[in-house]
């Protein structure tokens, strides 16, 4: 009998249970247990399923920027070798949703709101047929005569507060700069970015009846059955999803998009199934982009270099009607202090794909920057960077009071220094020089919210003392198999081999999904509630207090009483559901995983070509569940540091709204020759305010603020303070010092 215990996380959970058991695999860098079949090959990934008599689609994307279709002359289409259906179902969608409760899927694809939309899918026998039917396919339009916005900034976009805004303002900002000792009033913009997962956006789907079985690449389960299923006007219980393995997905992949619609509506009318596979030009012009930004950052300070006052003001964009607003004030709000201060992000409409969350979205951008104008302040105080930041660290959070749940991030500056050797660094720019290349160094802090958000696993003890856990939680690259199985093993007491653990699949209960590095903290809490109540009951059975028992190995211990799990389980199975649901704590602290970034880069003096030479990372995220995927995460964050500050940036075509580089010969993320070596320094420590677990998310904290150290270190090197990302060379050149002059 199946059971549920629910926690809602009221208070601080300060039993540091993971502390006094016995196994000693929580926090152990255990290799992913689905590593093999991935580097193998036999991992079945979601276009790879195999199907008879399985049809391929082909989505048919608009040519204008705004209007509505009045015509797709279908009979040509038709009439070519295997082509089997053109479908303009108004029931498809025609923007990204953002795999969030309540939202409900933008639909109807007569009305274009963007270039490039999806429009029709044209399904044949293969993807070959399919895609020359979609390439032959002529669409009649009428163009929208009202002026369409396309850029942020031009003067037919409105730009307004989002509804989910949340303007911070206390004390007194114009003074505050106009008394301050010390005064930074700089402008600052970021480009868009795209997703750029590994594996296009794809799904098979098939009707069962009245049942649709989709297998597919979604982040967050739980949500993407209720999308579709409005889409569809169906009961989400009749939607079953199937993900075992998602090829990343970096927030593109967290709502359900078009051609998850496209497939169920062809697979329903065809009665056969459908697979619609995204090529890589389609996913970067029709899902989620991270939106651009304009940033204006205000620091007053004393003569000291503490903070008066701080401003931190965005423009960002979006479609019209949607809720989502690039957060990038996010981690402004608790980082620094400054009794003065105003935070705002406004929204201009214009005529772009959705823009939505993209890697760690809002801090990604706003630390970045913020952490650039700080430096900037360092400067005019004259004091070292490290030292500024260490001393404008607030008590409580500023204007609202809240505490701090935990705050490494003195403790990661100072390692980070340490281990960077920032010592050495020399303050005033133009200072090295080895060859032809200027040598700099620059630092900056990172910071990231922590999210507890609902969750439920299943864990079955079973008569032969093995361990089953299930949930839909899903895998995106993230470790979700390996850290599951370890909080599973530790707290039941069994060798990591002996815990299997089954993922993405709506028919298991429903975890949190993967995004906002909340999955492994939330879904793993659920996993630890559900082993909580199978203790009870093995304590039960061997007759002593659950505080007193000991597993470990497949054998319960207490004082002189011990028994292996099998004979204690007298062949039956324990099946206990956790569940966790977020509570006060998320009210009464402030929650946050903290680090510090420090990076050396070489500027060639005639090129303007920068080079990052080393990095270091410092992490503080609460209990480190397993340290060789928590390192990876970190790599991987510090990696798209690189990215952002030096080679990515969606471009568009301001004459029809079209994005030019749409694909990864175009848009520049960092390959190996980019990226060197990269050190990670994992800070352990414990937050019992942030999850049962003590642990805290780490998946986005790498990127957050590690562009700022590069571009730190870019005005190190060669006196190039720019505010404008990325970093290319073109905008470096204008800014180097004479190439043929003696170093100071």
């Amino acid at each position: 009998m199946s059971r549920t215990d629910t926690v809602t996380y009221d208070s601080p959970d300060t039993r540091n249970l993971l502390d006094h058991t016995r196994q000693g695999v929580i926090g152990k860098p255990l290799d992913r247990p689905e590593g093999p079949l991935k580097v193998s090959g036999s991992a079945t990934y979601s276009a790879e399923w195999k199907f008879d008599d399985c049809a391929e689609g082909v989505l048919v994307l608009a040519t204008i920027a705004q209007g509505t279709v009045q015509r797709l002359h279908k009979q040509r289409v038709l009439d070519m070798p295997g082509v089997l259906a053109v479908l303009a179902d108004e029931a498809m969608t025609r923007r990204s949703t953002q795999g969030t409760a309540g939202e409900a899927p933008v639909q109807g694809v007569h009305t274009v709101d963007y270039f490039a939309q999806p429009i029709a899918l044209v399904v044949a026998e293969t993807f070959e047929q399919a895609r020359d039917a979609a390439l032959a396919l002529e669409v009649d339009y009428v163009e929208s005569k009202s002026p369409i916005a396309l850029d942020p900034e031009s003067p037919d976009a409105e730009v307004e507060d989002p509804d989910n805004s949340e303007t911070v303002e206390g004390g007194d900002l114009e003074k505050a700069m106009h008394d301050a000792a010390f005064a930074i009033d700089v402008e600052y913009r970021t480009p868009g970015h795209a997703s750029a997962a590994m594996e296009p956006h794809a799904t098979i789907a098939q009707w069962h009846g009245d049942r649709l079985e989709l297998h597919g690449s979604y982040q967050m389960l739980a949500y993407n059955v209720k999308e579709i299923a409005d889409c569809l006007s169906i009961d989400p219980e009749k939607v079953r999803i199937i993900a075992p393995y998602v090829g990343g997905g970096f927030g593109s992949k967290l709502g359900i998009t078009h051609e998850a619609v496209a497939a169920a509506i062809a697979a329903r009318q065809l009665k056969r199934p459908v697979r619609v596979v995204m090529s890589r030009q389609q996913v970067f012009e029709t899902v989620m982009r991270r939106s651009e930004t304009r940033q204006r950052v205000r620091l007053a300070s004393d003569a000291s270099g503490k903070l008066i006052g701080l401003g931190h003001e965005a423009l960002v964009s979006n479609l019209p009607d949607e809720e989502f607003a690039e957060p990038v004030t996010q981690a402004t709000e608790f980082l620094y202090g400054g009794e003065n201060r105003l935070l705002k992000v406004e929204v201009a409409r214009i005529s772009r794909m959705t823009a939505g969350s993209v890697r760690a979205p809002g801090e990604a951008v706003g630390m970045q920057v913020l952490e650039a104008a700080m430096d900037e302040l360092a400067e005019a105080v004259d004091i070292d960077p490290v030292e500024l930041r260490k001393r404008n660290l607030p008590a409580k959070v500023p204007v609202e009071g809240t505490a701090y749940s935990s705050r490494m991030l003195v403790e990661a500056l100072d390692q980070g220094a340490e281990a960077f050797g920032w010592d050495q660094r020399r303050p005033r720019p133009c200072q090295t020089r080895e060859g032809d290349w200027w040598i700099g160094m620059g630092m900056a802090s990172a910071a990231r919210v922590n999210m507890l958000v609902p969750a439920e696993a299943r864990v079955t003890l079973k008569a032969d003392g093995a361990a089953l856990v299930e949930t839909d939680q899903t895998d995106i690259g993230t470790g979700s198999y390996a850290i599951l199985g370890q909080i599973a093993g530790e707290m039941l007491g069994l060798p990591i081999d002996r815990v299997n653990v089954v993922l993405g699949d709506t028919s298991l209960p429903a975890g949190a999904g993967s995004g906002g590095s909340f999955g492994a903290i939330s879904t793993g809490s659920a996993v630890m509630r559900a082993c909580e109540a199978i203790r009870t009951t093995l304590s039960e059975a061997l007759g002593c207090d659950t505080d007193a028992l000991d597993l470990k190995d497949g054998t319960a211990t207490s004082g002189d009483l011990s028994q292996s799990l099998s004979d204690l389980l007298g062949g039956n199975d324990i099946v206990e559901t956790g569940k966790i649901e977020p509570g006060k704590t998320a009210e009464d602290f402030s929650q946050a995983s903290y680090g510090a970034f420090f990076a050396e880069v070489a500027v060639h003096a005639f090129t303007g070509e920068t080079r990052v030479r080393r990095m270091t990372g410092a992490f503080g995220f609460g209990r480190v569940l397993n340290a060789k995927t928590a390192r990876s995460q970190c790599l991987g964050g510090m990696v798209w540091g690189i990215g952002s500050a030096l080679t990515e940036e969606l471009a568009f075509d301001l004459r029809d709204g079209h994005l030019v580089n749409h694909d990864l010969a175009e848009y520049h993320v960092p390959v190996h020759a980019d990226v060197p070596a990269i050190e990670v320094i994992l800070l352990e420590e414990r937050d019992a305010a942030a999850s049962p677990l003590q642990a805290k998310g780490v998946g986005e904290l790498g990127i957050c603020g590690a562009a700022g150290a590069i571009t730190n270190a870019i005005y190190n090197a060669c006196g190039a303070r720019l505010r404008n990302f990325p970093m290319t060379l073109d905008k470096v050149i204008p800014h180097l010092p004479d190439p043929f002059a003696e170093v100071a």
